[in-house]
């Protein structure tokens, strides 16, 4: 199984990391050609107004949006949950993917010197998952093919529409491979 990591910006060497440990050929992803053949996509968290003016710049941002509409599994952690959304409070304009029917609130949960780890309760996974908040969104509206899968402070952090699934969290910064296994079972189930 080969699983794209898009590579434009943020922590997309965590990602691949995990994938490897998980016996799955990471690629990295910077071109439209780069999402030939992949059985899954990541997009990791970073900087979200960056990594979609770069998917606008390097031509990727239709291949992506495109490739995910068609049911390729993607998972998107914490900018990468913003960039797969419908949109985000505040008026600030981005690129964005549109294709995950959730508004969410950029940066939610403070500045960069209020990141925070805290366990989860996630639906369908036994015991917590370890959430690091970093920059964090959260969102503020999710329409009704969204399933929340974990929340906090009464606000949704964790979120699954047919294949795609989103974090406002970074499992890839902990030693819990169970979202990103969550992925590969939609993968292999496609």
């Amino acid at each position: 199984m080969r699983a794209g990591v898009l590579a434009l910006q943020g922590d997309f060497r965590e990602h691949a990391a995990v994938l490897a440990r998980l016996g799955v050929e990471p690629v990295l992803v910077r071109t439209p050609g780069d999402l030939e053949g992949l059985s899954a996509l990541i997009i990791p968290g970073g900087e979200s107004t960056t990594i979609g003016s770069l998917a606008e710049r390097y031509g990727l941002l239709e291949p992506l949006r495109r490739a995910v509409a068609a049911g390729l599994p993607t998972l998107g952690t914490c900018a990468g949950m913003i960039f797969l959304a419908g949109g985000t409070v505040g008026g600030r304009e981005q690129p964005q993917l549109g294709v995950l029917d959730v508004i969410v609130d950029r940066n939610a949960f403070g500045r960069q010197v209020d990141s925070f780890e805290a366990d989860l309760e996630v639906e369908g996974l036994a015991g917590t998952v370890h959430g690091v908040f970093i920059r964090a969104p959260r969102v503020v509206r999710a329409g009704p093919e969204v399933e929340v899968l974990a929340s906090m402070d009464g606000h949704p952090v964790m979120v699954r529409q047919g294949r795609l699934l989103a974090t406002a969290f970074h499992p890839e910064l902990t030693d819990d491979l169970r979202v990103h296994k969550l992925l590969l079972a939609m993968a292999g189930a496609r």
